[in-house]
C-alpha cells in the first residue's frame, strides 16, 4: 500500500475525469455554432434516454466492483476471480438492455436515427473497466489509452463534421471514440490477472450487491439526466435543452477536477476500513474536505463572475440564457462535494452504501417535485434550481449519517476563510468585465487575476494548505539548490 501514491493517482484520474469531459468540452464552440441550440438539445435529449439503458447496463458496478478489486487487491487469484464475474454479468444485463433499446429504436416516432447511432455506446458499456484500475489504485493505465482514442475522436470531428445536417455524424464519432478508448484498456489486464477456472465462477453473488449500488445510481439519474428528459418532455423546446446541456457542460468539468480526489480516495478509504484504522480515516476525510473546499469555492464563484462575457463568445450567438443557468447551477460544485465525499469516502467504502440510498432517494424525490412544479414556469431554469435543491437535501443528509467522522463545524471550519478569499475575488472579477461581453481576452485577464486574489487572501489568512504548499516548494528549491 505504501508504494501507491495517492498525489500521482489523483493526478491521473483528474486527467482521466477532465478527459472524459473534455471531447464535449473542446469541441463546444465549434459544435454549438454549426447546430445551434435546438441541435445540442436534440443531442442532450436523446443522450438522456440512452442514460437509463446505460444505467440498467451496468447496474453498480462502477462503485461497487471497485471497491470489491479494492478489498482483494492483495489477492491476484481472487482479484481476478472477481473481475470475470462481474464482466459476464455486465455482459448479460447489456444483453437484456440492447432488447429493450432495439424496441424503443422500432418504436420511435423521432429521433429514430439518432436513438440507433446512440448504440454504439451501449455496445461500448460492457467492455468499460475503468472500474477494476481504480480498485487497484492504477489510473495511469485508464488515463494513457484514453487520451489517444479521445484526442483522434476530436481531430476526427473537425476534419468531417461541417454543416447543421452531420449531427448524427457528430453523435457518431463521439461513441466511437469512447467505444475504441474502452477496449483499448484491455491490453492492460495480463499483468494484473491470473487464470481462474471458469468452472468456479459464481456470477449469482453479486447481482444482490450491485443492485444495492444499483437503486442510488438510479436516484442520482433522476436529478442528473431525467432532468434533461423533463426539460424536453414540459417544455417541448430543443433549444431549451440546448441551454441547458451547455450549462452543465461547464459546471460538469469543474467538479470533475476536484472530485475526481473522491474516486482515488474511495479505493484507499475501503483498504483503511478493512483494517480498522480509524483515526487515519478521520484524518484524511479532514483533509479531503479542506482541499475540496479550497478549490470548489473559487470555482463556484469563479464560474458566476466569467459567465456573462464567457458564454458569448465561447457558445457563439443564441445562447444568452446558459449565462443565467449558470449562475443557478455553479453552487452545486460545493454543494455535491460534501455529498460526495461523504459518499465516496466513508459510506461506501464502510459498507454502507444501502443506509446511504435514503437520502439519494429524499433528493430524488425532491428534485422530481420541484421539476414537475417548476419546468413548465421556468424551462431550464427551473430544472436547475430543482438540482440545487435536491443536492442541498442530499448532502444534509449524509452529513446527519456521518456523525464521528464528520460534521457542520468541521465543514464550516474548512470553508469560511476560502469563502471572505473568494467573494473578494469575485468582486474583482465583476469590476473587470464591467462593460465587456464575448471577449475572450477579458476572460483570461478575469481568471489570472481571479486567481491570483484568491491565492493571496489565502496566503494573508495563513490558510493551512497553502502554506503547507509553499514551504514544499521552497524545500524543492532549497533541494536542487
Amino acid at each position: 500500500m505504501s508504494g501507491i501514491s495517492i498525489r500521482k493517482n489523483y493526478i491521473y484520474n483528474t486527467l482521466y475525469q477532465i478527459l472524459s469531459l473534455i471531447t464535449p468540452l473542446i469541441t463546444a464552440p465549434y459544435a454549438s455554432r454549426i447546430f445551434g441550440a435546438d441541435g445540442t438539445g436534440i443531442q442532450s435529449y436523446t443522450n438522456s434516454i440512452n442514460s437509463y439503458f446505460l444505467l440498467f447496463a451496468m447496474l453498480g458496478v462502477e462503485t461497487y466492483g471497485q471497491r470489491e478489486i479494492a478489498r482483494h487487491r492483495d489477492d491476484k487469484e481472487a482479484s481476478s476471480r472477481i473481475f470475470w464475474e462481474i464482466v459476464l454479468m455486465t455482459f448479460i444485463t447489456t444483453g437484456i438492455c440492447m432488447v429493450g433499446w432495439g424496441m424503443l429504436i422500432c418504436l420511435a416516432e423521432e429521433y429514430t436515427m439518432y436513438y440507433a447511432v446512440l448504440t454504439i455506446t451501449l455496445l461500448a458499456e460492457p467492455f468499460n473497466i475503468s472500474w477494476f484500475f481504480g480498485g487497484q489504485e492504477q489510473f495511469k493505465y485508464v488515463v494513457l489509452r484514453n487520451t489517444f482514442f479521445r484526442l483522434a475522436g476530436i481531430a476526427v470531428l473537425f476534419l468531417f463534421v461541417r454543416e447543421k445536417n452531420d449531427l448524427l455524424l457528430y453523435m457518431g464519432l463521439l461513441a466511437s471514440a469512447g467505444f475504441l478508448g474502452n477496449l483499448s484498456m484491455w491490453t492492460y489486464l495480463p499483468q494484473f490477472l491470473v487464470k481462474v477456472n471458469v468452472r468456479e465462477l459464481n456470477i449469482k453473488r453479486h447481482f444482490r450487491e450491485t443492485v444495492i449500488y444499483f437503486i442510488p445510481t438510479v436516484a442520482t439519474s433522476v436529478y442528473t439526466v431525467l432532468d434533461k428528459t423533463m426539460i424536453g418532455v414540459l417544455t417541448e423546446s430543443e433549444t431549451e435543452n440546448g441551454y441547458y446541456e451547455q450549462a452543465t457542460k461547464i459546471v460538469n468539468i469543474a467538479k470533475a477536477m476536484i472530485f475526481s480526489l473522491n474516486t482515488v480516495m474511495s479505493a484507499r478509504m475501503s483498504y483503511l476500513f478493512s483494517v480498522n484504522r480509524t483515526e487515519e480515516i478521520k484524518a484524511k476525510l479532514n483533509k479531503s474536505f479542506s482541499f475540496l473546499m479550497l478549490a470548489g469555492i473559487p470555482m463556484t464563484l469563479g464560474i458566476i463572475g466569467i459567465a456573462e462575457n464567457f458564454v458569448p463568445w465561447f457558445f457563439g450567438d443564441g445562447y444568452e440564457k446558459t449565462i443565467r443557468l449558470l449562475w443557478v447551477l455553479s453552487p452545486l460544485i460545493v454543494v455535491i462535494s460534501i455529498s460526495n465525499c461523504l459518499g465516496g469516502q466513508y459510506l461506501t467504502p464502510s459498507g454502507q452504501r444501502a443506509r446511504s440510498t435514503k437520502g439519494i432517494l429524499a433528493g430524488a424525490g425532491i428534485n422530481f417535485l420541484l421539476n414537475l412544479l417548476l419546468i413548465p414556469w421556468l424551462a431550464s431554469v427551473g430544472a436547475a434550481i430543482a438540482s440545487v435543491a435536491a443536492e442541498m437535501v442530499i448532502s444534509t443528509v449524509y452529513v446527519h449519517m456521518s456523525k464521528g467522522y464528520a460534521d457542520w463545524k468541521m465543514i464550516w471550519k474548512n470553508m469560511w476563510k476560502r469563502l471572505i478569499a473568494g467573494s473578494v475575488m469575485l468582486f474583482a472579477v465583476l469590476l473587470i468585465a464591467r462593460g465587456h461581453s464575448g471577449v475572450v481576452w477579458i476572460t483570461m485577464v478575469q481568471v489570472c487575476v481571479g486567481g491570483g486574489i484568491y491565492f493571496i487572501m489565502l496566503y494573508l489568512e495563513k490558510d493551512h494548505l497553502i502554506i503547507e504548499l509553499l514551504e514544499e516548494i521552497r524545500e524543492k528549491i532549497r533541494k536542487k539548490s
